[in-house]
This record gives C-alpha cells, sequence and structure tokens, in this order.
C-alpha cells in the first residue's frame, strides 16, 4: 500500500520456492535441475557465512543457465598448482565427445595455466581461442564471489562465457568450459543439421 516491495532475502535456508521467486523477479527463467544447482550454490555461500546479494544470485544464475544440458565437454579432474620457487602448472581430465583426454600445461600464473591446458585438450576436435578474460569481484574480501566472463572464438564466431565461484581458478575454468560447449554444441548442431 505504501509502496514497498516484498524483498527474498537469500541465504544458507533459502529453498527451491523462494530461489525460483527471485529468478523470476529477475526475468531468469530456469528448469527443475538449474534451480537446484543455483540453491545449492547459494547454501555453499550461505554456509560459508555470506549474505547472497542480487548480484551474486545474478552471477551465478547466469552461469549455471549457460551449462548445457548435454555438454560435448565435461571435467573429470583439475588441479592448479603455484608457488615462489615454481612455474604455475595447471592439469586436467575431460572428456570430449566421450573420449578421455588428460593434459597439462604451464603459464604466468594458475589461471593462464589452466586456460592454456583446457585449449590444448581439445586442440584436436576444434581451434578454441580465448580472446578476452575479465575478472569482477562481487563484493569486497578475500573470499568474494568472483565473477569470471571470458570471450572465446572459433572460426570466426564469437561467443562470451561466465563463471562465478568464490575460487577465481574454478570461476575460470567453469567460463572457459561453458564457452567451449557452446561453440562446440552449436557446430555439432549445425553439422546435423547440414549433412555433407
Amino acid at each position: 500500500m505504501i509502496g514497498r516491495k516484498r524483498r527474498i532475502v537469500l541465504g544458507k535456508h533459502s529453498g527451491s520456492a523462494s530461489v525460483e521467486s527471485a529468478l523470476a523477479e529477475m526475468n531468469y527463467h530456469a528448469d527443475e535441475n538449474q534451480v537446484k544447482e543455483i540453491v545449492k550454490r547459494i547454501k555453499q555461500l550461505g554456509d560459508a557465512g555470506k549474505r547472497v546479494t542480487d548480484a551474486d544470485l545474478m552471477a551465478i544464475a547466469d552461469a549455471v543457465l549457460a551449462i548445457e544440458c548435454r555438454p560435448i565437454i565435461t571435467m573429470r579432474q583439475f588441479t592448479a598448482v603455484s608457488g615462489s620457487n615454481m612455474i604455475p602448472t595447471a592439469s586436467v581430465t575431460l572428456v570430449v565427445n566421450g573420449q578421455e583426454m588428460t593434459g597439462a600445461a604451464t603459464g604466468d600464473g594458475p589461471v593462464d595455466a589452466a586456460m592454456e591446458v583446457l585449449r590444448r585438450c581439445v586442440a584436436d576436435v576444434a581451434d578454441i581461442r580465448l580472446e578476452e578474460y575479465h575478472v569482477d569481484a562481487i563484493r569486497g574480501g578475500t573470499d568474494a564471489l568472483v565473477d569470471v566472463t571470458v570471450r572465446l572464438s572459433k572460426d570466426g564466431k564469437i561467443i562470451t562465457s561466465r563463471g562465478a565461484r568464490t575460487d577465481i581458478i574454478m570461476a575460470s575454468v567453469e567460463a572457459m568450459i561453458a564457452g567451449m560447449n557452446r561453440l562446440l554444441r552449436d557446430e555439432h548442431e549445425n553439422r546435423g543439421k547440414n549433412p555433407r
């Protein structure tokens, strides 16, 4: 009556209904499995003692909704190692089109090494290039949720993908794999529509 809007506060006790309601208010449409993943990530933040902001919810929803239902690339394991007296190294095991691929790479830092090993693992399938990499901390603090945006290209097609986690390396890996899946899925669907 006085013009004040109801606001849903999300945290470790949030359920699917409150998350769905908050997503609807922001014009997000998620299926049941996507809502479950969003709730899981919100609870993880809440369990860590963090208050989930609208920006956090948007970043998490954007990351989860970009994950394809039937990914061409799935990750089995990932490791990144860095330190003051060593070269940053990342290793990964991926399943690409049903075939397991394992690789390792070094880089200027653990994120650079992670991006390089992912690119190398799919090099036999597609030449995917990282055109741009951007990180935003959703709020201050060393435990901040980070929103990683990557711009990837393949054969002239450019897409943007996002990952959101409290771990910058995992957010980067999530963004990269989601983007690669989009590029490869589009190619796979187009190949099915236009048989040679």
